[in-house]
């Protein structure tokens, strides 16, 4: 079953989802006050994460409000050497005062902080990422401005209840394919982004969760037989009957898909291919890693094991209509993310 939401509200008077269900734009709004838990509770997370990748290097940018932590962070992956570096700045439980914005389509982050400067601003046709980071790297330094495209597309848009909390849920929206153009100078080395070859994903999350959790989460852009083709994938968390979060993107158009599956190496997660598969055969992959951007947390019962591993794509793709598309050396990631938070 694949749910089509309709448009509203996305919380009753109860902090309870009105509807579950999948949509290929923001068709439900959310209100942070609406939640059926008190403002300060630890379980609500909020967050903007983007990640801009062309064929040789990467960039990650993440604004969270996760309650008992903010996190502004910034990760550099260099595919050539099969390197990266993460860095990033904790904030002591914001409990919403980050005020990310309740919108993906409107609404500015901007934070700053002596270690740490980002914004993310959308304007006009797209959107605008700047930051200013002197201390990453141990002081090596990384800043820069990328823009980001972003014509009239659809995109994947979720909402996911637990089915042991009534008032936990998961609001998702995850915007493939938009092409980049801007540059990072990182150790002193300007890197610059192609619209041609270098395209964005935004993961915008707002929620209620649960305290233990374990996602499995891909994605890639690029362009495939000369127009945009990207998907999202995952699975691992909340009541998926209504939707999955499985779904192409080809030429601006959403094409859902229903059921797949995560096989993962037996060793580490860069040790060897990962294998995908799903239940009616459109998306059968295989993806070759290249580097783990991996990352550990632990504060008492708080915990969260990270391993997202970037790499690329090959395989078969069917679009809702029955086309099959080609999918050679396709950038992007898939991960692995064990929370306790």
């Amino acid at each position: 079953m694949q749910k089509l939401m309709g448009s509203g509200e996305l919380l009753d008077a109860n902090g309870h989802l009105v509807e579950r269900g999948w949509a290929a734009a923001e068709v439900r709004r959310y209100d942070r006050a609406a939640i059926g838990a008190p403002h300060d509770d630890p379980a609500i997370k909020e967050w903007d994460y983007y990640a801009i990748l062309s064929p040789d290097f990467g960039l990650a940018l993440t604004v969270a409000d996760n309650g008992h932590m903010g996190f502004l962070g910034v990760s550099w992956m260099d595919f050539q050497a099969r390197s990266f570096v993460n860095g990033g700045v904790g904030l002591p439980a914001p409990h919403g005062a980050m005020a990310l914005p309740p919108s993906a389509d409107a609404g500015d982050i901007v934070h700053e902080h002596p270690k740490m400067q980002i914004a993310f601003r959308i304007e006009p046709g797209g959107r605008r990422l700047t930051i200013y980071a002197p201390g990453f790297d141990k002081g090596a330094g990384l800043s820069g401005e990328i823009w980001l495209d972003q014509p009239p597309m659809d995109r994947m848009v979720i909402a996911t209840p637990f089915a042991e909390q009534p008032t936990a849920f998961y609001y998702n929206q995850k915007i493939n394919c938009m092409p980049a153009r801007g540059h990072i100078v990182y150790a002193g080395k300007r890197y610059a982004f192609e619209p041609s070859s270098a395209f964005a994903v935004l993961d915008w999350g707002r929620g209620v969760w649960t305290f233990d959790n374990t996602w499995y989460w891909g994605s890639a852009s690029g362009l495939v037989d000369g127009k945009p083709f990207g998907f999202n994938i995952g699975y691992g968390f909340g009541d998926t009957s209504a939707a999955s979060e499985n779904i192409l993107f080809f030429d601006g158009k959403a094409h859902k898909l229903t059921e797949l599956k995560f096989h993962l190496p037996d060793g580490p997660h860069d040790s060897g291919p990962w294998r995908f598969t799903s239940t009616d055969g459109r998306f059968e992959m295989t993806f070759e890693p290249i580097v783990d951007r991996h990352a550990d947390f632990a504060m008492g019962a708080i915990s969260s094991r990270q391993h997202q591993v970037f790499g690329r794509f090959s395989g078969v793709a069917v679009l809702d209509d029955g086309t099959r598309l080609e999918i050679r050396d396709l950038i992007g990631f898939a991960e692995e993310v064990e929370n306790h938070w």
